[in-house]
């Protein structure tokens, strides 16, 4: 379908998206309201980055053997960013992501565009930019690591150097130690990728399929705008899945459990597997891992209502949640049972399975 704000030169067919988001203003957005991070010497910035580097490559041998798990050979190693770094990489993502499911959205317009709606398109554009900027500068002071899926570009482990040096210095714990035991953790994350072949592409497709069965209709907009005021309060109150959990169906808060119960599988194996690691490398990690739980639960005021309002203190039960269920099915089956969870998709966990592990380990063992 051709929209009246699309160019001539452009193929029939295709929707031209670039006027509702723009990205380019979302990365300078981000770059520009990011906190700045610790202030350190050029020396102490290149020490912690060879730091970071030589971390990440110290934990790949523990964390292929205690997962029994392996990555194709001339994976790429970790790249070490600052803040700004990060924003870049994760608006270039996040447009990747996000660009089919704008231009499926368009393309159920029921109403064509008028003709002035190229300068509305450039100013929505720039709004819908700033947004995603803003986002993206909250983030960036948050993330310590992180596998970049990269949708249609190469995919990479991230380590936000900055974030690293504040954290250690913040919750007192042993510099050295703590960057390898964050390393563990990200590196489970790229061998989950690298090893099982399937499925960085299934979290890509069901990521966008899930952003577009949420996405309203241009006609409803209004409505869901209602909703927002009505149950912003409930949002804020019961710390769940942010504002998806207003804007859902049912149908779709069962789609939302599925997508979940993935990301619990993986952020709780990352945890078991950094856990299972650290006390043979990581001397101080009992209290790095005490420390560092602590932190997660002192977060209060302002920070706490966004953390709510994007789901991210529901991201923090898929930690507990997710390691709950690796650590019962490998005690039930052992780590090379446990692997079988890797098979395909129909052997990734249920929802229901995540709570009750006993249902996956009769389903996929028998």
């Amino acid at each position: 379908m051709m929209t009246s704000s699309q160019t001539a030169s452009q193929p029939t067919g295709e929707i031209d998206t670039s006027g509702y988001v723009d990205w380019g203003f979302a990365k300078a957005t981000g770059r520009r309201m990011v906190a700045a991070g610790p202030k350190v010497t050029p020396a102490e910035a290149a020490e912690v980055v060879a730091a970071l580097r030589s971390a990440a490559e110290r934990s790949r041998g523990p964390v292929a053997e205690t997962a029994r798990m392996h990555s194709p050979a001339g994976s790429s190693p970790a790249l070490i960013v600052d803040r700004a770094g990060w924003i870049d990489a994760n608006v270039d993502s996040l447009q990747s992501m996000l660009e089919p499911v704008v231009a499926a959205m368009v393309a159920k317009r029921k109403t064509p565009a008028p003709p002035s709606s190229n300068l509305v398109q450039g100013v929505g554009g720039k709004v819908t930019g700033a947004e995603a900027g803003a986002l993206m500068s909250f983030l960036a002071s948050k993330i310590l690591g992180q596998y970049d899926l990269a949708p249609d570009g190469t995919p990479r482990l991230l380590l936000v150097a900055p974030n690293v040096l504040h954290t250690e210095s913040e919750i007192g714990v042993d510099p050295a130690d703590f960057r390898l035991w964050v390393c563990l953790h990200e590196e489970t994350h790229r061998v989950q990728f690298t090893a099982v072949p399937w499925l960085r592409q299934h979290v890509i497709d069901s990521a966008r399929q899930l952003s577009l069965d949420l996405a309203p209709d241009p006609e409803q907009l209004g409505e869901k705008i209602v909703q927002l005021a009505q149950n912003l309060p409930d949002a804020l109150r019961s710390g769940g899945n942010g504002l998806t959990d207003i804007f859902a169906t049912p149908e779709q808060r069962a789609q939302i459990a599925r997508v979940t119960a993935i990301m619990a599988l993986l952020e709780g194996h990352a945890d078991v597997v950094m856990d299972d690691v650290g006390p043979a490398i990581v001397p101080s990690v009992e209290h790095i891992r005490s420390r560092f739980q602590q932190r997660r639960r002192d977060v209060s005021g302002v920070d706490k209502i966004l953390r709510r309002l994007l789901g991210l203190e529901a991201k923090m039960r898929q930690y507990r949640d997710g390691a709950a269920f690796v650590r019962a099915v490998t005690d039930k089956v052992g780590t090379d049972g446990f692997n079988a969870v890797w098979t395909s998709t129909e052997t990734l966990p249920l929802p229901e399975e995540i709570e009750n592990p006993a249902t996956w380990v009769q389903r996929v063992h028998g």
